[in-house]
């Protein structure tokens, strides 16, 4: 898994700038799946037929990242930039970016005073993006379209996948592991089911746009018929000493088992039946309500008349950051839990309000 993780999340793949992200999905999931669609806007789905009668079912995790676009070159050089998804500019300051152009992937940072300056500015003062810019060593336009940039060109945290502390502690830091994590278990499962011993349908959606609105499962649900849904994402934790903090969800818990949140109230017997396979097959699980995330489910559950849904959710630090934390252990748990529900289907499978 671990692999698998660090060649997805070495990719820079913003919303709306997927490419690269799409290409590696398409062709590890081509050998492990029956069919395999990408549409036009990078929407991959991986459909695998199982051995006996049973429900479709749908699974999806989002493969793009957090990031930001170029929006203007100043005359020395300094670019000026947009986001793409949610950030807190509080972390912006000194991180290193890697830009995307047409030429191939460019160093940056993001500038900030020096500390000699702090004296004559505002300490607290938290200064807004669009008065921040990107460096990349040039001091003109020129130099700049030398370096093969252009406006346009997306831009993506430069932070490789390492473990945290040492590999014995089970957890790793990196960039965008929401959601190339759940990207990652979905392949997983997909490999582990080729002896297809298991009852109807997965259909593996592997959606781009997610951090900007749920567009791309929006667009690929419209061409999808399934009888029930999970979706998988990470989710932020609550167990460290900041004053909002409540502790009800932990790095390291099991798998986390959504009630609630801001674009979805899970379908209870989906929830049920997954707490029920956690507690019989001894995996760890922890229950989420946290009104200050969304994920993709909040778009399958208004699609196809309502299929039942539920979310897996694989529990994070650092969201939305160059340096996002997850525990390896949560993400296998998340991954046995998910074979356990795909096996648990019969042809009489159903999921009742």
């Amino acid at each position: 898994m671990f692999k698998t993780i660090k060649e997805l999340t070495q990719l820079a793949g913003p919303s709306g700038y997927e490419q690269p992200v799409t290409s590696y999905i398409k062709k590890r999931a081509d050998s492990v799946a029956d069919e395999i669609t990408v549409d036009a806007i990078g929407n991959v789905v991986a459909s695998l037929k199982g051995n006996r009668p049973g429900p479709k079912l749908l699974l999806t995790a989002h493969m793009d990242e957090v990031g930001f676009i170029v929006k203007k070159v100043e005359s020395n050089g300094l670019l000026r930039f947009e986001k793409l998804g949610g950030h807190d500019d509080r972390i912006l300051l000194a991180q290193k970016v890697t830009v995307r152009s047409k030429s191939g992937e460019r160093l940056g940072v993001i500038g900030t005073i020096s500390a000699h300056y702090k004296k004559f500015d505002t300490a607290d003062k938290i200064r807004d993006y669009r008065q921040l810019y990107i460096d990349v060593g040039a001091g003109s336009p020129e130099e700049v379209a030398d370096l093969g940039i252009e406006i346009g060109d997306p831009v993506t945290w430069a932070t490789t996948v390492e473990h945290l502390g040492s590999e014995q502690t089970g957890k790793i830091v990196g960039k965008g592991f929401d959601d190339r994590a759940g990207c990652a278990v979905l392949l997983r499962l997909l490999e582990e089911l080729q002896s297809k011993n298991f009852a109807g349908e997965i259909i593996a959606l592997f959606a781009v746009q997610e951090e900007v609105g749920l567009r791309g499962a929006k667009v690929a649900l419209a061409n999808l018929e399934f009888d029930i849904a999970v979706a998988l994402d990470t989710t932020a934790v609550s167990d460290t000493p900041e004053d909002v903090m409540d502790n009800s969800l932990k790095i390291g818990g099991g798998a986390g088992i959504k009630i609630l949140d801001a674009s979805l109230i899970a379908h209870p017997a989906i929830k049920d039946k997954l707490v029920e396979l956690a507690k019989k097959e001894d995996i760890a699980y922890q229950f989420e309500i946290f009104t200050g995330i969304g994920t993709d489910a909040g778009a399958v559950t208004l699609a196809n008349k309502g299929a039942p849904t539920g979310v897996l959710s694989i529990p994070s630090r650092n969201a939305h950051s160059p340096v996002e934390v997850i525990d390896l252990n949560d993400l296998e748990a998340v991954k046995k839990l998910l074979v356990s529900f795909v096996k648990s289907f019969n042809e009489e499978s159903e999921f009742i309000f």
